[in-house]
């Protein structure tokens, strides 16, 4: 069972979950000496990860599973914590982190979980983005970290039903972010080529810092460029964009503001006249119904289908994939000419 929870507990670490909301190895385990000995080299030995998160989160966690195996402890005369924990904790907590003020503003390692190409969680795929989970937002952009939405669709994308959709496909992203569902298509799902595109010229500059990190900054058929919606598509520096060369078109987390409608869905309208075959798959949080049925409606006032693409996911506890919360519906939309 342990071979199981460790698993599942290391992907949320490394997704930098919230401590409360961590998946923790049940008492039984943590005060076995074999567990504390696999946490202790796949998680928190200083070579266990390539690119871990930042020491004030790894502190938080180390010190509440300190916690949690001394409340396991049954004979404290024979049980007992594994020294290594105890020492690379004493030396967390001695480092001078930066404060909380400062950290808001920084930028960390974070990686997400998916399923294997076999839609099994026995071989999980990671993406490991540069992004900044505590700022909303910074320089006028929400794209400097992962949402919701995105981990919803990429979880729908790497379902049997959804794969189809992106392998062999050349593939679209519009307000791209971070780049997750750009690099999960091209990395991990078979896209044939991929184009993540922002209007924001510093989020596209760290896509490409993203693409570097998921080892596709050298490909050809990887791309980003910046694209903002309502404006003129022949003015994009991007034959691809112009000569139709996508059969899918993604957004996640592009209907937050209602103010943004009217230059997204022209987009959407240009998109599809230069290739009427398109789909557009987007995802989107249900912050407010008035909202999210203002823009179905923009939409089929353009003469456009949309129907919703029922997909729920794997409870959290029970699968190796990217952690979000269940608290606010997502809406998966199919959206074509």
């Amino acid at each position: 069972m342990a071979s199981e929870l460790i698993p599942r507990f290391k992907n949320q670490y490394i997704q930098q979950v919230n401590v409360q909301e961590l998946d923790w190895p049940r008492p039984e385990l943590l005060r076995l000496d074999r567990v504390q000995q696999e946490l202790w080299k796949t998680i928190f030995s200083p070579d266990a990860l390539q690119y871990p998160p930042p020491e004030r989160y790894e502190a938080r966690v180390l010190k509440e599973l300190v916690k949690k195996i001394e409340g396991s402890l049954v004979a404290p005369d024979e049980d007992d914590i594994l020294d290594e924990l105890l020492s690379h904790l004493a030396s967390l907590l001695s480092n001078a982190n930066p404060s909380e003020a400062v950290a808001a503003q920084q930028k960390s390692y974070v990686t997400y979980t998916f399923p294997g190409n076999d839609i099994s969680s026995a071989s999980p795929q990671h993406i490991t983005l540069l992004e900044n989970r505590t700022l909303l937002f910074a320089a006028g952009t929400t794209g400097l970290r992962t949402w919701e939405d995105a981990l919803h669709l990429g979880s729908y994308l790497t379902s049997s039903h959804g794969r189809a959709l992106v392998e062999g496909k050349n593939v679209l992203e519009l307000g791209a972010g971070t780049g997750l569902l750009s690099i999960l298509s091209a990395r991990h799902l078979g896209a044939k080529h991929v184009l993540a595109t922002d209007g924001d010229a510093s989020v596209v500059e760290s896509i490409k810092s993203n693409f570097f990190l998921n080892a596709l900054d050298t490909r050809a058929n990887v791309e980003c460029a910046i694209l903002r919606w309502g404006t003129y598509l022949g003015g994009m520096d991007h034959e691809g964009v112009m000569s139709g060369m996508f059969d899918v078109i993604l957004g996640a987390d592009i209907t937050y503001d209602a103010k943004f409608f009217p230059g997204l869905v022209s987009t959407f309208e240009d998109l599809l006249e230069l290739r009427p075959s398109a789909t557009i798959i987007i995802s989107a949080i249900v912050r407010n119904e008035k909202t999210s049925e203002e823009f179905v409606g923009r939409c089929r006032a353009r003469k456009f289908h949309v129907e919703d693409i029922p997909f729920e996911r794997e409870p959290p506890s029970t699968t190796l994939g990217p952690f979000y919360s269940d608290a606010v519906p997502i809406r998966i939309m199919r959206i074509t000419k």
